[in-house]
């Protein structure tokens, strides 16, 4: 099918903006980082909350989102290839969580590569995610759904298998584009991988050298994990266009093959 036409300006300022910029090879990590606000930027302000506060988790910094009588908690988890993102380039989503899911909404600003490299990252999300499931009366109330987009989906699925063997209660997954397989070389990244649509095979090649993880760790690459089976039930949205689509496709499959709502 076509894009998306409320997707289509999206992409063309970010194209727009790409050209402007040297290569992703010859940027600072600070450029890629002004450039992913700039680009969320577009989606403008979210709507109005009842509640937004920021505060630390574990020692790591969160943004707590309640709209009016928060049933059950959403860990979401910011996409950005491990590298770049924060909690205000996610802020807008967020808010739509918060108000359309009628839950509270934590979102966590984890370390970020390469100032601090694989597994900082993945430690700092699993440390808040204990700390919420062992007080969720602090936090809000009910179960817990993990959620993230790419990057962030990524270590959504990771705690979520490390929350399964630590025996923690989990409700849900929800893995949005997730990036899944460090070696991945489906079809789908050559195919729209291409600079038509924002992430490039350039940029994913570039977020790895700067996350520094082993491939073969499951940590990185979930879909390499033992087991599946016994994780939480789990919701895999993909995009048609994106280089990630396979990839997240085969660990739903994966999934699926595991015995996993």
């Amino acid at each position: 099918m076509a894009l998306d036409p409320q997707l289509q300006p999206l992409v063309d300022a970010s194209n727009a903006a790409a050209a402007e910029l040297p290569s992703i090879w010859d940027q600072t990590v600070e450029q890629r980082r002004e450039a992913y606000l700039a680009l969320a930027a577009l989606a403008g302000p979210g709507p109005d909350i009842e509640r937004v506060q920021d505060l630390h988790i574990a020692g790591v910094r969160c943004r707590l989102y309640e709209a009016e009588n928060p049933q059950g908690i959403v860990i979401f988890v910011h996409g950005g290839g491990f590298v770049i993102g924060d909690l205000d380039t996610h802020d807008e989503p967020c808010r739509q969580v918060a108000l359309e899911s009628g839950a509270t909404v934590i979102s966590v600003d984890y370390r970020l590569a390469p100032q601090d490299p694989f597994p900082a990252c993945v430690d700092d999300v699993w440390a808040v995610f204990q700390a919420v499931s062992a007080d969720t009366a602090t936090y809000g109330s009910g179960r817990i759904v993990l959620t993230g987009d790419s990057a962030g989906g990524n270590l959504a699925a990771v705690v979520a298998i490390m929350a399964r063997d630590a025996g923690l209660d989990l409700a849900g997954q929800l893995l949005i584009y997730p990036s899944v397989d460090v070696l991945d070389t489906s079809p789908s990244l050559a195919e729209y991988g291409n600079g038509d649509y924002i992430l490039t095979t350039d940029m994913i090649d570039w977020y790895a050298a700067q996350y520094a993880a082993d491939p073969l760790d499951w940590r990185a690459s979930p879909l390499l994990a033992d087991s599946l089976e016994g994780v939480a039930p789990a919701l895999v949205v993909t995009a048609e266009y994106d280089p990630l689509r396979d990839q997240g496709i085969a660990y739903a499959r994966r999934l699926a093959e595991s015995g996993v709502a």
